[in-house]
This record gives C-alpha cells, sequence and structure tokens, in this order.
C-alpha cells in the first residue's frame, strides 16, 4: 500500500510514523507513505495556500489552484482507490471503513485546514470525507495519523500476531471483553477462575458473554444494532448471520467466531460470502 498526504507540515505529521506500528510495517516494505507539502505548490511568493473566503465573514480558506495542481501532479503518476478529506462533516471513522480501506492499494489523504478547502475541490476531486469525531481540530493532521494507524495495522504481517487485529473491538460489532495477565492474584485481587481453567470453549465463551455485557453497559447504540443483526427474537441467544444479498450493503457484525477476512468481502459493498465462513 502507497499513501500520500498533503499537509501544511510535514514535520509534524513525520514524526508520527517514525515509531511504533507504523514505522515498522514500512521498514517491512508492506506501505509507503509519503508526504507532500502544500506551500511547494503555492502560487504566491510567501508560500501561502490560503485566501479570503467570497461572501466574507471570519477565517481563511484553503485555495484551490495550489491544491488542485499538487492533485493533479500524483494523480498523473498513479491511480488513488480513494482521495480521502480529513472534514468533522465526513463520514465517522469505524472498524469496517478501517477494514475496507486497508485493502486499497492506493490512498491520498488531503489535510485541511482554516475554514476548510474550497468546495469545488470536494465536488471534482475528494472520493471520501472522513471525521474521527464531532469535534473540530486545528488541522487535519492529527485525523490523518489516526486514519493511517488503524488502516496500516490491519494489513497482513504488519502486526506479528495477526488474529490480535481480528479480535479488536468493533471487529465482530461489539466492544473486547476484560483482558488480565500474570500475576494470577494481586492483592487480593484474582482473574476470573475460567480463565485458568484451561477450556477453550468456555473462555470463548465468557470472553463473548462478557464482550455483550460490556457492549450493552457502554456502547448501548452497537449492542442495539448488533442485536437487531444477530438475534432472531430478544429471548434467543444463537446468533444469525446477515442476509447475503450482495446488492445490500452488509456491515461486520456477527457472532464472536466472524472474523475480518478480506476475500469474504467485496471492498466496496462489504458484501458477505457465508459459503466462505468456515469457523477455523
Amino acid at each position: 500500500m502507497r499513501i500520500d498526504i498533503l499537509t501544511l507540515f510535514p514535520n509534524m505529521m513525520s514524526m508520527f510514523f517514525e515509531e511504533s506500528i507504523v514505522k515498522r510495517a514500512q521498514k517491512k516494505g508492506v506501505v509507503e507513505v509519503h508526504f507532500h507539502d502544500l506551500h511547494e505548490w503555492s502560487l504566491t511568493r510567501y508560500g501561502s495556500v490560503d485566501d479570503y473566503p467570497y461572501g466574507g465573514g471570519a477565517g481563511m480558506v484553503m485555495a484551490i489552484e495550489p491544491l488542485a495542481n499538487c492533485i493533479e501532479s500524483l494523480t498523473a503518476q498513479r491511480h488513488y482507490d480513494d482521495i480521502i478529506y480529513t472534514a468533522p462533516d465526513g463520514e465517522m471513522l469505524s472498524q469496517p471503513m478501517a477494514n475496507t480501506l486497508s485493502l486499497k492499494e492506493n490512498l491520498m489523504i488531503l489535510c485541511g485546514h482554516y475554514k476548510g478547502i474550497d468546495e469545488r475541490l470536494r465536488e471534482h476531486f475528494v472520493t471520501r470525507e472522513i471525521s474521527i469525531g464531532d469535534y473540530v481540530l486545528t488541522g487535519g493532521e492529527l485525523a490523518a495519523a489516526v486514519i493511517c494507524d488503524a488502516v496500516i495495522r490491519l494489513i497482513p504481517t504488519v502486526i506479528g500476531d495477526e488474529q490480535s487485529a481480528l479480535s479488536d473491538s468493533f471487529q465482530d460489532g461489539l466492544v473486547a471483553p476484560p483482558e488480565y495477565t500474570r500475576p494470577p492474584e494481586f492483592r487480593g485481587w484474582k482473574v476470573p477462575d475460567v480463565l485458568l481453567s484451561g477450556n477453550h470453549a468456555k473462555i470463548a465463551e465468557w470472553r463473548y458473554q462478557q464482550s455483550l455485557e460490556r457492549t450493552r453497559q457502554r456502547r448501548p447504540d452497537l449492542y442495539d444494532k448488533y442485536s437487531i443483526i444477530t438475534f432472531d427474537k430478544p429471548e434467543e441467544t444463537e446468533p444469525i448471520l446477515p442476509n447475503p444479498d450482495p446488492d445490500i450493503p452488509c456491515c461486520l457484525y456477527g457472532p464472536p467466531e466472524t472474523l475480518f477476512r478480506p476475500h469474504q468481502y467485496d471492498d466496496e459493498n462489504l458484501s458477505f460470502n457465508p459459503a466462505d465462513n468456515n469457523n477455523e
């Protein structure tokens, strides 16, 4: 995968990608991250890329010409599966979205600033707009870093134990269950006996029930969606798969053994093929 990030502050962005998992991913060669300083595309002697908004009002707007020139220079060199704009009114970043983006080959991310970008850029160049929350940041750099981190960690071989990413919160529509490590008792606080039992079936069931309850308590919005999709009746506990109609977009909610496997999903509509769901 290649990710091109268009930013006013490439130095701020580069520091994030020089640490931890995203750094190892680049060293392995499974992802390339390139930064493009938008000041270099300025049409003014001062290197500015903003201007006053038509109609008046406070703040400045990122101008169309330098940004369009930068985007067109990059798209002339390669095809981009998505040109992403970090916008507070964009679609909220989610785990299913990160799953989909992790299957792409080339992504471009435009970091917004000031009052945003000229609307014509959104109309004619941007293919996807993403928000990381209902709040406003000084610029889109932090949002771009969050998007990249969520996506890169899902690429095979980036994380040593790929099952770790597949069992994260939100992969199956639930938050993750509580986790424990050694020692088995600390200050009288004990690890649940079932986790020490060695009975993998009981452990899996315990974790599933804990995920359900924790989601119900902490994220009732997710729990309601999960219940509607996975249970035929409220009192039943046997989950059912979503409608596999290929023309209907399907979210990644499912029973605990339903893992994100790229070959099961069309990367445009996330249609699910239940024939591929062999519980390995």
